[in-house]
């Protein structure tokens, strides 16, 4: 069901311009849109091998994209995973729950029409504004146990990928040289156009890139990427939950 709800900055005069604050502009309108959540219409989900890929079914209908184009997957494991999210919906279809079905369908109907390159070049902007990369220049305390938790991700990166990262503890930023960028760059680009569109996720969740790839490799579990990347915000709730 949909609801359209028509906002007037001036309901009474909608085709005159509105003089305020020695300024004229001309009245907008403002529209929200409510969806409901859809029912549920099928019973069990699987999973369907088909020329190599997976395919989801629902009942014996096949999952499509929001495009309209069939949705599937190289990945067993993947396709298990995804089928598990439409399997655990209940009586309405939460899709913001389902996280693995939009990243996938974002990587086979690619709406902004986004290269591999373009998506790591993304990524690579996000090197200069790297969490890990940025420490406290107020609180002691935060500072050492950036420095305690951070330092030694820091160091194994660097020593993962030979290159030089220094943090900083002011707002003008890290130096990130173009030949540590050109590094990371060319070894984001060995992977597949999949796994790239799943790396933008990661580094965007976790603000990252140092984190992400941290987490790719296996160096640290996902749930201690996430903690890193909250260090400060839990550092702060831990602080005033103390006071309190």
């Amino acid at each position: 069901m949909l609801k359209r709800i028509v906002t007037f900055l001036e309901p009474h005069a909608i085709s005159r311009l509105v003089f305020k604050q020695n300024r004229y502009f001309t009245p907008s309108i403002k529209c929200i849109r409510h969806y409901a959540a859809p029912k549920r219409f099928y019973r069990r989900t699987s999973i369907l091998k088909s020329d190599g890929k997976y395919e989801i079914t629902l009942d014996q209908r096949k999952l499509k994209t929001p495009k309209g184009n069939p949705f599937f997957v190289n990945s067993e494991p993947l396709a298990l995973a995804v089928a598990a999210e439409w399997d655990a919906q209940k009586e309405k279809i939460q899709q913001s729950s389902m996280h693995l079905t939009a990243l996938c369908s974002t990587a086979i109907d690619n709406p902004n029409k986004l290269t591999k390159y373009d998506l790591v070049q993304h990524i690579i902007n996000f090197l200069d504004t790297d969490t890990v990369l940025f420490q406290s220049s107020e609180t002691d305390e935060l500072y050492d146990l950036q420095i305690q938790e951070w330092q030694p991700v820091l160091e194994w990166f660097c020593k993962r990928f030979d290159v030089k990262l220094e943090p900083v503890r002011d707002i003008s930023g890290p130096v990130v040289s173009q030949e540590t960028k050109d590094v990371i760059t060319r070894h984001l680009l060995s992977y597949n156009f999949w796994a790239v569109h799943g790396f933008t996720f990661g580094v965007e969740a976790l603000k990252s890139l140092i984190l992400t790839l941290c987490c790719v490799e296996r160096h640290i579990s996902v749930e201690k990427a996430v903690l890193l990347s909250r260090l400060e915000e839990e550092f702060q709730v831990t602080r005033h939950e103390v006071q309190i």
